[in-house]
């Protein structure tokens, strides 16, 4: 290989990607703004759930209860209704995440001693965030419940408990920030490398530019490691900025070492831009390597763990995840990130991002041919 000629292509390279400015836009802003956007609103957290009250009781009980979820600054009374038609007119329009009915004898059995029941209607389109408000709820009620019982049998009891210390390690604060994060570091890499890489020899076919480079001496080794060189430093430099961001916007730990990070950033990139090479060579314009692109992203943002759990995944779902670079990717950066483990831990994922990426960028290598069709 022949350096002074790949030097010169990523010049050529640079140049030409800079003095575009809708491609300084993608290149340097769009990082910034994507990861503003994807930390704030990807977030499992529930600080807001919206209730409708249905008291047929009317008592100091059914308000002690009312006041013992508001008192939670989860649950929010937005609605005060007077019949089951209305209450479900509200969960059908989307107005509230929940409804509580309670019954007109509400009281009287609870002075009884006895086990009064209460409805609670939750809308179920989102079935995991209706898991986690029943959760809550299910928390609030306890809590009540223990309330009663101390007002109803004041006497003291002496008895055994069970003192549990809980200690969440790696994300003290079940902060879903500390989960996503780190992912949207890791994807918004692969999104421009993959994005940018696509188009580079469709562009110079498009610009005219690709006969000009045929009759040059560069050989396809030297043209591919040219076009691939200015993808590399710019995916780098772009890591770097958005974990800036990462650490010092959203105060997210980097526990472990930054070098061990842009390392598996590299063998990433191995996939990701030989993946990109490939759709550049199959399509034939911009908007067709743009449409293919979407068509690679959208599987490995699904497969990857990025947002469901691959083990809740089916069997041969599971077995097709291996095949996605991403996956191995985001279990290093979370991993770096957040419980700060080494090579000692990681080296499975570092390997087969190793096998996938020699295994795509050779293949893509050897799909490219020097020529115009």
């Amino acid at each position: 290989m022949n350096w002074l000629r790949i030097r010169e292509l990523v010049r050529k390279e640079f140049i030409q990607l800079l003095r575009d400015k809708r491609n300084r836009v993608v290149l340097f802003i769009a990082p910034f703004i994507q990861m503003l956007v994807f930390g704030y609103v990807v977030n499992y957290d529930i600080s807001n759930i919206r209730v409708a009250l249905l008291d047929y009781s009317q008592t100091y009980e059914s308000r002690k209860l009312a006041d013992t979820f508001v008192g939670s600054n989860i649950f929010h009374i937005t609605h005060n209704v007077r019949s089951d038609r209305e209450l479900e007119d509200l969960l059908l329009k989307g107005d509230i995440d929940m409804g509580i009915k309670i019954p007109q004898n509400f009281a009287a059995v609870i002075r009884k001693g006895e086990t009064a029941a209460i409805q609670i209607l939750a809308d179920g389109t989102m079935s995991n965030m209706a898991s986690l408000r029943m959760a809550y709820t299910s928390t609030v009620l306890d809590r009540f419940n223990r309330s009663m019982i101390r007002e109803l049998y004041p006497q003291h009891m002496s008895y055994g408990k069970i003192d549990a210390r809980i200690r969440t390690w790696y994300n003290p604060n079940l902060d879903s920030q500390y989960f996503f994060v780190p992912g949207i570091v890791a994807f918004l890499v692969m999104l421009i490398s993959l994005l940018l890489t696509s188009i580079a020899i469709i562009r110079e076919k498009e610009a005219g530019t690709m006969e000009q480079l045929i009759v040059t001496p560069l050989s396809a080794a030297e043209f591919i490691t040219g076009k691939t060189i200015p993808y590399i430093i710019i995916a780098l430099a772009q890591m770097a900025a958005i974990i800036a961001v990462a650490i010092f916007w959203f105060e997210i730990p980097l526990m472990g070492s930054i070098f061990l990070l842009f390392f598996a950033t590299c063998l990433f990139l191995m996939s990701t831009l030989g993946i990109g090479l490939f759709i550049s060579t199959i399509s034939t314009t911009q908007q067709q390597a743009m449409m293919t692109t979407f068509f690679f992203l959208l599987p490995f943002l699904m497969l990857s763990g990025f947002i469901f759990p691959i083990a809740n995944m089916p069997l041969l779902v599971q077995w097709l995840t291996y095949l996605n670079p991403l996956r191995y990717f985001l279990v290093i950066v979370r991993g770096i990130f957040l419980k700060g483990i080494a090579l000692d831990i990681l080296w499975p994922q570092y390997l087969a991002l190793l096998i996938l990426g020699i295994a795509v960028f050779t293949g893509a290598i050897s799909r490219f041919k020097k020529r115009l069709d």
